[in-house]
């Protein structure tokens, strides 16, 4: 005879299965992927660069459309930089506009789609990989929060690259690379 407490983790288990392999498939190729066109505040060399590579920008299951596009100054003070989530084949990285497109483009953290999949709710999975601007406030905090690679003096802001609701990491120009720096958690 089967005891109370197996027969509740029995029943919990059973109510709490994780979709099938193939909805996870599904999920992956059901994720919203927006034409960099969608975003008009692009400028114009970015946008044709993102069409050059057939780029779409993937969003998020939190939101309504359009994000996964930010701008800041990433490189330094007072430039603008944008950033942009570009998926291809199901697989997205990070594109760093230097100087609003007219300077060169880097790529960062190429990581299959799939892998920032998570359920949302009873059955149902949803893309959660987000980019954001990091303020140095939002990276000291981080750091002072859960250690982690001590942050160099921090002249700019970085790029919070999030699984949303989980983790993330923030990529920080500094002295010619992308350093990897503790993100919230």
């Amino acid at each position: 005879m089967m005891s109370t407490v197996a027969a509740v983790l029995a029943l919990w288990f059973w109510a709490v299965q994780l979709p099938s392999s193939e909805a996870w498939a599904q999920a992956d190729r059901a994720t919203i992927r927006l034409d960099p066109t969608a975003f008009t505040n692009l400028p114009r060399s970015v946008l044709l660069e993102l069409q050059r590579r057939g780029c779409a920008v993937p969003q998020p299951f939190t939101d309504s459309n359009h994000q996964n596009v930010i701008r800041g100054s990433f490189h330094r003070s007072g430039q603008i930089d944008w950033a942009v989530l570009c998926s291809r084949a199901r697989t997205s990285s990070i594109l760093v506009f230097s100087n609003a497109g007219a300077g060169p483009t880097e790529e960062l953290a190429r990581r299959p789609d799939a892998e920032y999949l998570q359920t949302i709710g009873s059955n149902r999975i949803g893309f959660s990989r987000a980019i954001s601007v990091a303020s140095a406030s939002d990276i000291r905090r981080h750091y002072q929060q859960h250690g982690g690679t001590k942050p160099p003096t921090l002249a700019h802001v970085g790029i919070d690259d999030a699984f949303v609701g989980k983790a993330s990491v923030v990529w920080y120009w500094y002295r010619g690379k992308w350093l990897e720096l503790t993100g919230a958690d």
